[in-house]
């Protein structure tokens, strides 16, 4: 046993000691090269500013190969179409369609009712966009159509610019439901038109990041207030309620109040009806989830669950036996287009724009979720343009805005959906219900169509649970999620989307007002420099202050970058400048007085100026004591005339007189000081002032500065705003932190360098 663990021990010490030794190489292991400032690194690198491509040439090019270019940008289905794989994709596009299909026509009669419109136009709306979208999307699997949050969210136009008591009937007070219908289908179709053209404008100008100022936090939060507003919205239907149709800021608060209080006028029958649907799609639902995997695609609950309710409507009788209010008439075929009243635009603007933002947002989030996982792009402006033509056309054809399902968008990808087809042959699907077997369910109770939407709403109210996620991983984007809630369930969803965008921009500038600050220290044996306050072997070099900000300089933040400089730095720098300007004014008012007193001549006065100091070795507290009038020297004037002359002449030879140290006052610790700019990303004209006062400032107090590890945009934005001249020079820019440190100590401005700290860096 021993002899043949020899050998396995021998290789072990071996490899252990070429361990050993690549360890002891890589300790020793060392790069040496020149100090490089801004201009030694321009030399070497042969840097050039990048001469900026003027993008709008390309635009007007006429080729056979632009033209091509961009119809297959704008026509993706010509991309992939021809090379679409028939045997491998089809039976799963088939499956997939009619999957969504099944899902869609329970979802468009209901949705159209949370838009306050008859439910056929929700099967209108699950057909024209769909089957636009086909030819202009760029994702695969998410399914373009009505959506729960877009459908309140054209809900609350419709009921405010067409209330029912703007349609009352003065014989009997009831409301005309046909004028009313006809007025919100203008509305909502008027709506649809202008959403598609925002959308389509937006997308060809490539507006497309627009989306990026929506932060996750706040589409989920919208989502989960749009889920609460949907949901309240749908207890009229559940318990047979007539309420008055309300927009606008505390809408859903009154809304609640009055449910609450006309709970006792509740007909019986819609609410048992609207139970029992809830519970049968909970129950198929739950069974879903348990045999997932076994079953080869969902039971199409929503399917089953309206064919029942209908038949056991008609069959019973609900409407007239029980007063449950049904779906009634249904209309058989296609609506001829309808040109949008122009008349409405101005007000449906706002709303407009509110409602184009929000369902690219929606879209473009799950598209990319799923391009992600399945390894391909989303084009962001192209999806606008695909989702503005949807709505743009389905408006023409009486739609109101759609965006796409979260729960479609799931089942066409988990039943074999591959590409775009799916949603083509939905819209057939949906296309033939329409023309030939919408009129069967015209016996459906409204109840279960609002059943079917609250048991939907399950996965959006799931994102409460949001809040405790957020409180332990990031309690700014918690802020933002219960602010952008707050305010769209108390001013409605407009206003909401609006307070939400705008509290999540301004809290984007206080996070950069407020950022980390801190004076870096070098980390032993490297030419790492971390903060010293985190790091405690981080030891700050002797003579240099290197100071550093974790966010951008710019107008918003400059002057507070300024002040926790200075204050940083341990020196009262403003405080210090004006003692020694006071001093210095002390001494000229004391030379013009010895010279108008003693009639000294003009010529005898020193070049210096301001720096003439009356003795060079005044201290402070002798300038402050010793004024002429109290002075007991009794001098004879020729004799004080002649003393004066010749310490003038004496001064006009000596060094600089005006130094901290001459004048009796402190100073600084530190001969250099340096700026790591490494996260600046731009700079403004604020910022540029900022940076040459503390130049100005810290070399009145004898301290150098320098600035270090600046991109090359930033030294390009610098040149432009004429920073640099004969006192800031590119000298004083270096490529890192490091470099500074050793030039600034083998150059130090006021104190002598240490050779053996120069060569242990």
């Amino acid at each position: 046993m021993g002899l043949s663990e020899a050998p396995g021990q021998r290789d072990t010490q071996a490899l252990l000691s070429t361990t050993q030794a690549m360890e002891l190489r890589r300790r020793d292991y060392h790069v040496e090269r020149p100090l490089l400032n801004q201009e030694h690194l321009e030399e070497l690198g042969s840097w050039s500013s990048a001469t900026g491509t003027l993008q709008w040439r390309t635009w007007f090019r006429c080729s056979h190969a632009r033209a091509r270019a961009l119809l297959l940008q704008y026509f993706p289905v010509l991309t992939w179409l021809p090379q679409y794989p028939v045997r491998d994709w089809l039976l799963g596009d088939l499956l997939s369609g009619l999957s969504v299909a099944i899902m869609q026509l329970p979802q468009g009669l209901a949705y159209a009712l949370l838009a306050g419109l008859p439910p056929v136009f929700g099967l209108y709306s699950s057909f024209y966009p769909v089957f636009i979208y086909f030819l202009f999307g760029t994702s695969r699997h998410i399914s373009v159509g009505t959506f729960a949050v877009m459908s309140v969210m054209v809900g609350s136009v419709t009921e405010s610019l067409a209330p029912d008591e703007a349609f009352l009937q003065a014989s009997n007070s009831t409301v005309d439901v046909a004028a009313r219908d006809a007025a919100r289908v203008q509305v909502a179709s008027t709506l649809s038109v202008l959403v598609g053209l925002f959308q389509v404008g937006l997308g060809l100008v490539h507006f497309g990041f627009v989306v990026t100022y929506l932060s996750e936090p706040l589409v989920r939060a919208y989502t989960t207030a749009a889920a609460v507003q949907v949901f309240v919205s749908q207890l009229k239907y559940v318990f047979g309620l007539h309420l008055s149709s309300r927009s606008g800021p505390l809408s859903l608060i009154y809304t609640v109040l009055e449910v609450c209080w006309k709970l006792p006028q509740t007909v019986v029958g819609t609410m048992v009806t609207a139970v029992v649907a809830g519970v049968v799609l909970v129950l198929v639902k739950l069974f879903n989830d348990k045999l997932r995997r076994q079953l080869p695609m969902p039971l199409p609950g929503e399917l089953l669950t309206l064919i029942g309710a209908t038949g056991i409507s008609y069959g019973v009788g609900l409407q007239h036996r029980f007063g449950v209010d049904v779906v009634g008439k249904i209309p058989a075929g296609l609506v001829p287009p309808v040109a949008p009243s122009p008349q409405l635009f101005a007000r449906l603007v706002g709303n407009a724009f509110a409602i184009a933002v929000v369902g690219f947002a929606i879209a473009i989030s799950l598209g990319k979720i799923f391009a992600l996982r399945h390894g391909y792009r989303v084009d962001s402006n192209q999806e606008l343009v695909a989702l503005g033509l949807s709505n743009l056309i389905g408006g023409i054809f009486q739609c109101f805005p759609v965006s796409c399902s979260m729960s479609r968008s799931l089942v066409q990808e988990s039943t074999g959906g591959n590409t775009q087809v799916a949603g083509a042959i939905s819209s057939l699907f949906i296309l033939i219900i329409i023309v030939k077997l919408g009129e069967l369910f015209q016996d459906l109770p409204k109840a279960v169509l609002a059943a079917a939407i609250i048991v939907n709403l399950r996965g959006m109210l799931m994102q409460f649970t949001d809040i405790c996620s957020l409180w332990k991983a990031n309690r700014v984007d918690l802020l933002i999620w219960l602010v952008t809630f707050v305010a769209t369930i108390m001013l409605n969803l407009d206003l909401g989307l609006a307070v939400a965008v705008v509290f999540s921009l301004l809290l984007v500038v206080v996070r950069t007002q407020l950022p980390h600050y801190a004076v870096l220290g070098q980390v032993p044996d490297t030419d790492i420099y971390r903060d010293v306050a985190e790091y405690s072997e981080a030891r700050e070099v002797p003579g240099v202050k290197v100071f550093r900000s974790s966010a951008t300089m710019y107008f918003a933040n400059a002057e507070l970058y300024s002040d926790t400089l200075k204050q940083r730095c341990g020196v009262n720098v403003d405080h210090l400048i004006s003692q020694k300007k006071k001093l210095l004014r002390k001494q000229e008012l004391k030379l013009k007085r010895l010279q108008k007193e003693n009639k000294l001549p003009k010529q005898a006065a020193a070049s210096k100026g301001t720096s003439i100091s009356i003795n060079v070795n005044t201290s402070v507290t002798d300038i402050e004591s010793n004024d002429v009038e109290g002075s007991k020297a009794k001098v004879s004037a020729g004799t004080e005339l002649e003393d004066t002359a010749a310490r003038c002449q004496e001064d006009a030879k000596a060094p600089d007189m005006s130094s901290l140290k001459t004048l009796g006052l402190p100073q600084p610790d530190f001969h250099s000081l340096i700026l790591d700019l490494s996260s600046l990303s731009f700079v403004d004209t604020v910022c540029l002032k900022s940076l040459k006062n503390i130049f100005r400032d810290f070399r009145e107090i004898e301290v150098e500065v320098y600035m270090a590890a600046c991109h090359s945009p930033v030294v390009t934005q610098l040149e432009a705003g004429h920073f640099f001249d004969a006192s800031i020079t590119k000298q004083h820019l270096f490529a890192s932190v490091h470099d500074a440190v050793i030039f600034a100590l083998q150059h130090p401005r006021s104190s002598p360098v240490n050779p053996v700290l120069v060569t242990k860096l």
